[in-house]
Order: C-alpha cells, then sequence, then structure tokens
C-alpha cells in the first residue's frame, strides 16, 4: 500500500501553475492578509488538496487551512447590450505561523 506523498516530496508540475490563476488584491484580501491568510482566484475544477499542494510547492510556505468561495457571475449591462460575468472560485489560503507570501512580487 502506498501512502499520500508529503508536500516536502512534491516536486514542481505545470499544473500547479494552472490551478492558481492570480491572487486577488482587494481590501477584504488585505484585511485576511493582516491574520495570515492570501486570498487566490484558482481554476474551478481545483480541490482543496490540490490548491494546497501548488501553494506549498510554487510559495515554499506551510499551508495551514484553504477555505474556497464560489462567486456567480452577474448579469450586466454595458451599451445597452446584456451580458454576464464569468464565475470566480477564490481560495483563501491560511499559512502556518512564521510564513509570508508578497503577492506583489511574481513567482
Amino acid at each position: 500500500m502506498s501512502k499520500a506523498p508529503k508536500s516536502q516530496d512534491v516536486a514542481l508540475k505545470p499544473e500547479h501553475y494552472d490551478v492558481i490563476r492570480k491572487p486577488v488584491i482587494t481590501e477584504k484580501a488585505t484585511m485576511a492578509s493582516e491574520n495570515g491568510a492570501v486570498v487566490f482566484q484558482v481554476a474551478m475544477d481545483a480541490n482543496k488538496p490540490q490548491i494546497k499542494e501548488a501553494v506549498e510547492t510554487l510559495f515554499g510556505v506551510k499551508v495551514k487551512a484553504v477555505n474556497t468561495t464560489i462567486t456567480k457571475g452577474k448579469v450586466k449591462k454595458f451599451r445597452g447590450k446584456t451580458g454576464v460575468r464569468n464565475n470566480v472560485k477564490k481560495a483563501y489560503v491560511t499559512l502556518e505561523e512564521g510564513n509570508t507570501i508578497d503577492v506583489s512580487t511574481g513567482l
């Protein structure tokens, strides 16, 4: 029987870049960062273990918890035309004590 790989044993894969789309920089995300959390926009089909693995390998930090939320796209009008915004999945990643991620710099 094989056991699940530890996060330290996982190598960097191209799929990790597909899971994490971009950091979310809003007032709410800034308030969450004061409590050791970082907010990322992630792929709609990504699950919590995939998000945790991707953040740990890409940024070299230890993740404590991952909470996700899906925001449904709104119907908006632009110049009289009706359009629909895309659905967005966000991940609130809580880091262990002593770990930080600077989202203002690139990968």
